[in-house]
């Protein structure tokens, strides 16, 4: 009998082995924590530090900047994609591009609600003015951004930088994938903790704080996994969110014997995160369905990587969503749909709004600028580098129809799911789909794909395209109007971008330390040519210029406007109440012996019979089967499929 993979067994095959890539290690540079805090008004507490006297002239002296702290940056060398070579300056040094002050000028600013004309003066990482004529000390570094768009810089909702899985690990670690990040115009990240059942919450975190603190060229905040349930989990829960800085957790209903909860505990975990203010999230897929389909295929001799896509359909996509919206609703949870990569699930969500359920929608850069007909490519790496989960669809109309719903806000945010996997790593599934390393790019191409496909072809505006690239991210993570906007007192997380300019993507001169690009060869409009975060420059007119260790941790607030504002009242008009009646008085019958045992059952052992019968029809007169009746059954007991296949 074929077996189905287990995410945390030895692989099957001794010639890649797992050793050198052991999914759970901790990696050995880690870093000392630095973390933003935040005041009750959502803004970095700003250092102490006596405010500039305006003038009316320019002093001739430039103002020196005030010392950072302490750090030893990594300096890098880049080569940007124009063949130009330059080097990262480190923060203290004269002529570095991360200066206090900057003063942006002659652009036209875009936010999510209207788009207007005037300049930008920012100083130590935060906007201090916005408009005309501005009146601003001596000393600031000017950049002229006339016949440009002036946009809040990019936040990528959701990424997965060097996570363990499968047997290896993801190429892109928080450095490299930080880095491209910025060179496509995203300033922040919102990167997922997954760490195998049974670790503690708490621990996991820690875990992906260490990798990160010291690598991160931008800000980034954590998501919390939830990959198994017990007390421990419902109490570390809390833990998270009222001292790190957590505000959503992200449960799935497939990746079985990994990740995988059922739907008590879906119901648990969803109740527990509507009682903290968290934000719930699902990845959607009916996992168990998935174990049968692959195993069948694989008697069947489909092995490659269009078996990944065909053990896993849309409707199977939609069935899971369908499923956690009604279980969240039940919960009075909000729910965030991470990824979307379908048709189906997409309508289930906004038939889900629709009726009233609080829900959001969040395709990927992947199922929004390609499909799933890849996977049937002739070359399996090229098929196997458009492997992930769930699979992107053979549909080549899907694109298009998620921009729609994106553009008319049935899908709300945009993220990249960036989980990069090199040749070698994908080759773990050579012979059999179910071990291909899952997971694609997206973190760099994310903006430039997504102005090419929405934006140039009419289907959404920019002030919309502001609003899923960034702006909704802050609002529904409760980092807004400190992310996701350009106003007075917002971070200086700003991007200069030409919508005309194009660029091709390739492999050859992208920066993530991955050797394919699913968007190869496509040529987008819209580049950005300067990339601000937290006032320092990092890509200044096309070349990229990161220091390692420049991003801080952002905390994400718990119970946010734009998720909760309609709970509260929403618990109160739906509280269950009793019907007040007179007691009942009549007879009642007595129970007999056979029902007295029945009724002093567990009411659940109903519901799964303990020696499931496979036949619901009487038998014949005679005493034989009924040929009418069916053997098939979906109700066999959970453990008749735990590691091990139906199918011979």
């Amino acid at each position: 009998m074929a077996e189905e993979p287990d995410f945390f067994k030895p692989h099957p095959h001794p010639t890649k082995a797992r050793v050198k890539n052991s999914m759970f290690d901790l990696v050995p540079d880690a870093f000392d924590e630095k973390t933003i805090k935040l005041t009750g008004d959502q803004r970095r507490v700003k250092r102490p530090a006596e405010e500039p006297t305006p003038v009316e002239t320019p002093v001739e002296t430039p103002v020196e900047p005030e010392p950072e702290p302490e750090k030893t940056p990594v300096q890098e060398s880049v080569e940007v994609e124009q063949g130009q070579h330059t080097e990262a300056h480190p923060w203290d040094h004269p002529d570095a591009s991360a200066q206090s002050r900057l003063l942006i000028k002659g652009g036209r600013i875009v936010n999510d609600d209207q788009s207007f004309d005037a300049d930008i003066y920012i100083e130590d990482g935060i906007i201090k003015q916005v408009g005309n004529n501005l009146v601003i000390p001596g000393g600031a570094r000017t950049i002229e951004a006339r016949g440009k768009l002036v946009i809040p810089g990019g936040i990528d909702a959701h990424t997965h930088m060097q996570l363990p899985f499968m047997g290896a690990t993801a190429a892109d670690d928080f450095y490299s994938g930080t880095k491209a990040a910025l060179a496509g115009g995203t300033t922040m990240i919102i990167d997922l903790v997954c760490d195998q059942r049974g670790v503690s919450l708490i621990d996991a975190y820690e875990k992906w704080r260490n990798w990160a603190d010291g690598k991160v060229c931008c800000d980034y905040a954590l998501q919390m996994g939830v990959t198994w349930w017990s007390d421990q989990v419902y109490k570390e829960m809390e833990i998270l969110t009222q001292e790190k800085g957590v505000n959503s957790f992200k449960m799935f209903m497939a990746f079985r014997n990994a990740y995988m909860l059922d739907d008590s505990e879906l119901y648990a975990a969803f109740y527990r995160c509507k009682e903290l203010g968290a934000l719930a999230m699902v990845h959607a897929e009916n996992g168990r369905l998935i174990d049968l389909k692959a195993a069948e295929l694989i008697s069947q001799g489909v092995t490659g990587p269009e078996g990944h896509e065909l053990c896993r359909p849309e409707e199977v996509e939609a069935e899971a969503t369908q499923r956690a919206t009604t279980i969240a609703d039940q919960a009075g949870a909000p729910l965030l749909v991470a990824p979307v990569m379908s048709k189906s699930s997409a309508d289930v969500i906004s038939a889900a709004r629709r009726s009233g359920k609080v829900v959001f929608g969040m395709p990927i850069a992947a199922s929004l600028g390609t499909d799933g007909t890849h996977l049937w490519n002739k070359c399996w790496r090229h098929a196997a580098g458009h492997v992930t989960s769930p699979p992107l669809r053979p549909d080549p109309s899907t694109p298009g129809y998620l921009l729609d719903l994106l553009g008319n806000n049935d899908l709300q945010l945009t993220g990249s799911d960036n989980r990069t996997f090199n040749a070698d790593q994908k080759a773990l599934g050579k012979d059999d789909f179910r071990y291909i390393p899952s997971g694609v790019n997206g973190a760099e191409d994310r903006m430039s794909v997504l102005w090419e496909k929405a934006v140039h072809s009419g289907k959404m505006d920019a002030c919309r395209f502001v609003a899923v690239t960034s702006t909704s991210a802050a609002k529904i993570f409760n980092i807004y109007p400190k992310k996701g906007r350009i106003a007075v007192g917002s971070d200086a997380d700003i991007v200069i971008w030409d919508p005309k300019l194009t660029r091709k993507i390739s492999a050859k001169t992208h920066h993530h330390a991955v050797d394919f690009n699913i968007f190869e060869g496509m040529e987008c409009h819209g580049v950005p040519l300067f990339v601000i975060t937290n006032g320092h420059v990092v890509v200044d007119e096309g070349q990229l210029k990161v220091t390692q260790g420049l991003g801080r941790f952002v905390s994400t607030p718990c119970g946010g406007e734009a998720v909760f504002g309609r709970i509260k009242a929403r618990d109160q008009a739906r509280q269950p109440m009793a019907v007040e009646r007179e007691p009942y008085s009549g007879p009642v019958a007595e129970i007999q012996e056979e029902a007295q045992i029945m009724k002093s059952l567990d009411h659940s052992a109903f519901m799964t019979p303990v020696e499931p019968s496979f036949h619901t029809r009487p038998p014949t007169r005679g005493g034989g089967r009924n040929m009418q009746d069916s053997s098939f059954s979906l109700s066999a007991k959970e453990q008749d499929y735990e590691g091990k296949s139906m199918f011979t």
